[in-house]
């Protein structure tokens, strides 16, 4: 049917007031009712007539089609329109607007780089089939747990679908020219199937494969299955000889698996965990996880698992002590989240920062462009429309910084993965993913508004009269954008001084962590892992002669000083206690022990690391089995058990397994040495002589099969690596030596996590000062050349140059103290959330607040003195003729 006259007529009508706002609907709909009750007065019925009229208006629909694309085709063609006099605008002054670029992408880069690091530790999920499902089990949330309870908690528990556990293991692989000690776990064999991520080749350990007496089997690493076998297709089935047994590979995993993400995270080979003979032993060497069961929660397992481990407490005192369950996303994480997010906060301060700048510039080019926009408004344009045209600019600019953002975030990512220190968790897995992506298009549109929105509602909302008079050369600033000038520049002075405070505040803990005594000297000491495991020096009757011939042969190396071994070194090792009683004092109460950390040591430890001795002797070669137990116990213990009265010549009473105590003297006192942390506080610690410790002579379990060479030299200490590896090949050519490392790089390392925040937060502040002072002296610069007639008045008028410069300054002086103490009093609140990350230095320190706040007003007054300089500089009469 063809649309009637009138259809046509509204049509054209339509078409023609296609850029004018319209009602279409209502439109439509009256015509509808009109041509409905013309045909109900010509006899019609009226649902008859109704129907008559929309079949004839069917046209109508294609109308409102058209006229929508119409207006489509319109809204594109103005903001196509847009864009291009917003870039030939900014293209008009090319330095400003690479100097808003750059600072713009410096604000989004840093922010997308840091957002990549929170987006793979603490927002991505971990990856496995359902980790929220996952929950962790141990002791205190961090300590390992005894056979003994998970076998109770097994029995016990209903709220988890299953548990299983895994255990630290170090075999020794061999048969090849190269052998090496691997970083390994044993798993039961639920762990996997909780886990639910597909092996790359092969197959997952099958039940009942983690019972004694079944064939060893191992499922490999990629890494270890790429390094070390060529990634060969066909190692599926392939023996591999580990601690001196057969063991046959049933499966590879893919190269982004690792388990577990928490502890033990370089481990590159799986084996089944044997249990069923070690369920009544209290022996704490397991973590424990537990998959939560349909139905229930994690609050509901750990109350169930609260009120199973009090009963087993009363039951056995001592064996279920504060036992936590935690989900595995959180044990992963760790303490790393308060620092995450400090730092990104401090990028997020950076790029406000960065966007108050630029909304500078766009203040001192809307003062030069308001004759433009007052005639824009005479000539009919809308407020709406102005401010439409200044934010697109605005977000061209935004668009260019998030660009050049990009391209800075893809090298601050693998900047910051390089740099940083191995406690970050999954920061292997940092990358520019579409999640960051589309943080990076959301701030960069986020940070368009906020520099744009308040430039162009301050040149829309201008009166026309005012406009063109504020606009005229030589005319002072407008009060109202003079105000909001200086509420920008002290907010970045405010935001600059909580970045700074925070920055100085990570260097003076920096600074007393570095001032703590470690107990020894780090300097010239090189240290190596040599195990005998799975070699024919594992025989005890070869054991002792293996490690006191590599000791022999060592100190006769050229440049070597000294050189002992010891189980664990302090700061890389694992810590483990060993319980004892001292003789003479009342027993515990049942089910309470009393345990200090142990190091078993050959003679020449102490002297090679140089650990003073407080009083009596250290470990000597006629410590041996068949001669008096002797302890070398730290301060601390002294302290703690004989505080009045000298402990040379006291005994304890260690503990031995199905054995009776082992009375043991105490011969020496050495100082207190750190332990696993840095930073943690001195504890009860003694050094048992090797030579006498039956466990590490005798023991068939690997981890006690090991020692840690250290030397010490007057050169390079890395320059002996070679020959102290052909000592160890010549000695027993499976024995493979791994951990090469230098004291002093284990000292820095305990220390790298809080050298990496303070060069984060440092840099951070860094930019943040600079932008801030650059922005003080942009407006005080356009605050000059705005008021150079009135300066020219006042020195006509007798006023002297140096009463000019104070003007000035104080101008700007006003405006960064206001933003100081601004500042001051949101970090002294900020800065409480950084506890966890400061030592040595409380989050209010004063001294820290004073330096800072000092360092900024320096900075605001030079700042403001450049321009200031220039305006006494001033030719009155120059200036009485500026227009």
């Amino acid at each position: 049917m063809k649309p009637s006259p009138r259809i046509r007529s509204l049509w054209r009508n339509l078409f023609r007031r296609s850029r004018v706002e319209v009602d279409l609907d209502q439109e439509l709909r009256a015509y509808v009712d009109e041509l409905a009750e013309e045909k109900r007065a010509a006899g019609m019925e009226p649902g008859e007539a109704r129907r008559k009229a929309l079949l004839e208006t069917g046209g109508v629909e294609q109308v409102k089609e058209s006229v929508r694309e119409v207006r489509a085709g319109a809204l594109l063609e103005t903001v196509i329109q847009d864009v291009r006099y917003g870039a030939r605008t900014l293209f008009r002054s090319p330095g400003s607007t690479a100097a808003a670029i750059v600072a713009l992408a410096l604000g989004i880069g840093a922010s997308t780089a840091i957002f990549s690091v929170v987006n793979a530790v603490l927002i991505r999920p971990l990856p496995y089939g359902h980790p929220e499902r996952i929950a962790v089990i141990l002791h205190g949330g961090s300590q390992p747990v005894s056979p003994a309870n998970l076998a109770a908690w097994r029995k016990a528990s209903r709220s988890f679908r299953r548990m299983g556990a895994a255990e630290g293991w170090n075999p020794n692989l061999t048969g090849s020219d190269r052998p090496e000690n691997l970083s390994a776990v044993r798993v039961t064999s639920e762990i996997f199937s909780m886990l639910e991520v597909p092996p790359l080749l092969g197959r997952f350990f099958l039940p009942g494969e983690d019972e004694p007496g079944r064939d060893h089997s191992v499922v490999l690493g990629h890494g270890l299955w790429s390094r070390r076998f060529g990634a060969d297709p066909k190692i599926v089935g392939r023996r591999i000889t580990l601690n001196g047994e057969p063991y046959t590979v049933v499966g590879v995993m893919p190269p982004s698996f690792h388990f577990p993400p928490f502890w033990n995270q370089s481990a590159e080979i799986w084996a089944p965990l044997a249990l069923s003979p070690r369920f009544a032993s209290q022996g704490e060497s397991l973590r424990v996880f537990g998959e939560i069961a349909p139905g229930s929660t994690r609050e509901s397992a750990a109350a169930e698992m609260a009120s199973i481990t009090d009963a087993l407490e009363r039951q056995t005192p001592g064996t279920n002590r504060d036992v936590r369950v935690r989900s595995l996303k959180d044990t992963v994480v760790g303490n790393i989240r308060p620092a995450l997010l400090v730092l990104f906060a401090a990028v997020a301060f950076v790029l406000l920062i960065a966007c108050a700048n630029v909304a500078h510039l766009l203040l001192a080019r809307a003062a030069a462009r308001q004759r433009e926009m007052a005639v824009r408004t005479a000539i009919g344009a809308s407020r709406s429309r102005i401010t439409r045209q200044l934010l697109t600019e605005s977000l061209l600019l935004a668009g260019a910084g998030g660009l050049g953002g990009i391209l800075i975030a893809a090298w601050g990512v693998h900047a910051l993965v390089a740099a940083s220190p191995g406690a970050i968790p999954r920061v292997a897995t940092v990358a520019l993913d579409a999640r960051v992506l589309v943080f990076t298009l959301a701030i960069s549109f986020a940070t368009g508004i906020a520099f744009g929105l308040a430039p162009a509602l301050a040149l829309s909302r201008r009166d026309l009269t005012e406009a063109l008079r504020e606009g005229e050369r030589g005319s002072t600033e407008g009060g109202a954008r003079s105000r909001l000038r200086g509420f920008l520049v002290g907010s970045e002075f405010a935001l600059a001084l909580v970045l700074l405070v925070g920055a100085g505040l990570m260097i003076r803990s920096l600074l007393a962590l570095q001032a703590i005594d470690p107990g020894f000297d780090p300097r010239g000491v090189l240290t190596m892992v040599v195990s005998v495991k799975g070699t024919t020096a594992e025989d005890p009757a070869r054991r002792a002669a293996f490690y006191q011939q590599l000791l022999e042969r060592t100190r006769a190396l050229p440049g070597v000083q000294a050189a002992g071994a010891i189980n664990h070194l302090p700061l890389a090792g694992d810590i483990w206690g060993w319980p004892f009683e001292v003789e003479g004092r009342p027993p515990l109460p049942a089910g309470e022990t009393q345990r200090a950390t142990y190091r078993v040591v050959l003679p020449g430890y102490l002297e090679t690391m140089r650990v003073p001795l407080v009083a009596g002797r250290g470990i000597t070669s006629k410590d041996v089995v068949n001669s008096p137990r002797v302890v070398v116990i730290n301060e601390d213990f002294a302290r703690k058990h004989w505080p009045a009265e000298s402990a040379i010549g006291r005994r304890i009473l260690l503990a031995e397994p199905e054995r009776p105590p082992v009375p043991a003297v105490v011969v020496g006192i050495a100082k207190n040495t750190v332990r696993d942390l840095w930073s943690s506080p001195p504890s009860e610690e003694m050094y048992l002589a090797y030579l006498q410790t039956r466990s590490y002579l005798e023991s068939d379990n690997s981890h006690l099969q090991y020692l840690t060479l250290v030397v010490r030299t007057g050169g390079d200490p890395a320059g002996l690596t070679g020959a102290i590896r052909g000592i160890v090949g010549a000695l027993d050519r499976n024995a493979p030596v791994s951990e090469i490392q230098t004291m002093e790089s284990v000292v820095a390392g305990a220390t790298g996590q809080t050298r990496f925040y303070v060069v984060l937060l440092g840099a951070f502040a860094g930019v943040a000062l600079l932008l801030a002072a650059v922005g003080i002296y942009g407006v005080m610069a356009y605050s000059v050349s705005r008021r150079t007639h009135e300066i020219g008045i006042r020195m006509a008028l007798g006023a002297r140059p140096g009463e000019v410069l104070r003007l000035v300054v104080r101008q700007g002086l006003v405006v960064a103290l206001a933003g100081t103490a601004a500042g001051a009093a949101g970090a002294a609140g900020l800065t409480r959330l950084m506890g966890a990350l400061l030592y040595g230095v409380a989050p209010t320190d004063l001294f820290t607040f004073a330096v800072v706040s000092g360092l900024l007003i320096a900075v605001a007054v030079f700042a403001s003195w450049l321009p200031a300089r220039r305006a006494t500089r001033i030719d009155p009469l120059s200036a009485l003729r500026y227009e």
